[in-house]
């Protein structure tokens, strides 16, 4: 990051991210990290990175902004997914009715921009998710397992401008291609669910795609791969994972290179 911040917040949803966010921001200088978490989402370990953390359930979003304001918060980051089941299971407060009212669209990106419209307003600057995270970021080439044979970088080849398609109309960011045939495509059940239901159909050898959309909103929507997402395509009999390389996470980057060497699994960037 361009300048150390003296404070940061942290709109932690699942995963692991929220936790690597805090420890990055912690080596690059943030004295004080205020984090709002969500209950059934948010791993309670958050808790052991942070100065002050504040539970909400998914759809307060007046607390939301009231945490950040009454701790003095002016730059914070998204970091990890509020489940699909959530962002459509809402309890609602009254702001967040007003918001969700003046939806046309009520998806996951709508949704979270204009939670940042909101934060905005409260003088709240969203950061870039990938801020304090940039050397996690997949680099071009060949990241781990074995190298790509013939068939692997036709199938990347052939389903990478699909996967771009289906991303530009906000259905989903991951397909499943094998033989030149796309096996599984993302939507609302998540990245995991997709690379299972591909490898089951594809039985193995399958290659996985995933891609940002052409134009992400990267202040809260970055993909993301992480040891999960290792350990599924393992069970899956997953070939390769394709990744976009500069805009794609890497978390816990050893790790997941260590796993993916040892399932034989080759991560690309692209």
């Amino acid at each position: 990051m361009q300048a150390p911040l003296d404070h940061l917040g942290i709109i932690a949803g699942n995963g692991l991210y929220p936790q690597v966010l805090a420890k990055a921001a912690r080596s690059a200088g943030v004295a004080k990290i205020t984090a709002v978490a969500f209950t059934g989402e948010t791993d309670p370990k958050l808790n052991d990175l942070v100065n002050q953390i504040s539970w909400l359930r998914v759809g307060q979003l007046n607390r939301l902004l009231s945490v950040m304001r009454e701790a003095g918060v002016r730059q914070a980051i998204m970091a990890g997914q509020i489940a699909p089941r959530n962002l459509f299971d809402l309890h609602p407060d009254w702001r967040a009715l007003l918001l969700l009212a003046k939806l046309k669209h009520r998806n996951a990106e709508s949704i979270f921009s204009a939670i940042a419209t909101e934060l905005e307003k409260a003088d709240v600057t969203l950061l870039p998710a990938t801020t304090f995270l940039e050397q996690f970021l997949a680099v071009a080439g060949l990241i781990a397992g074995p190298k790509l044979g013939r068939r692997e970088k036709a199938d990347i080849e052939f389903g990478w401008e699909i996967a771009k398609r289906i991303a530009s109309l906000d259905i989903g960011q991951t397909i499943v291609v094998k033989n030149g045939t796309v096996l599984a495509v993302e939507a609302f059940e998540g990245t995991n669910e997709t690379i299972r239901r591909g490898g089951e159909l594809g039985r193995d050898r399958a290659v996985v795609i995933k891609l940002s959309k052409p134009n992400q909103d990267i202040r809260f929507d970055v993909p993301v791969i992480g040891i999960e997402t290792i350990r599924v395509a393992a069970e899956a009999k997953i070939r390769a994972v394709a990744i976009e390389a500069g805009r794609t996470l890497l978390l816990e980057k050893n790790q997941v290179i260590e796993a993916a060497n040892k399932a034989g699994i080759s991560i690309a960037g692209r």
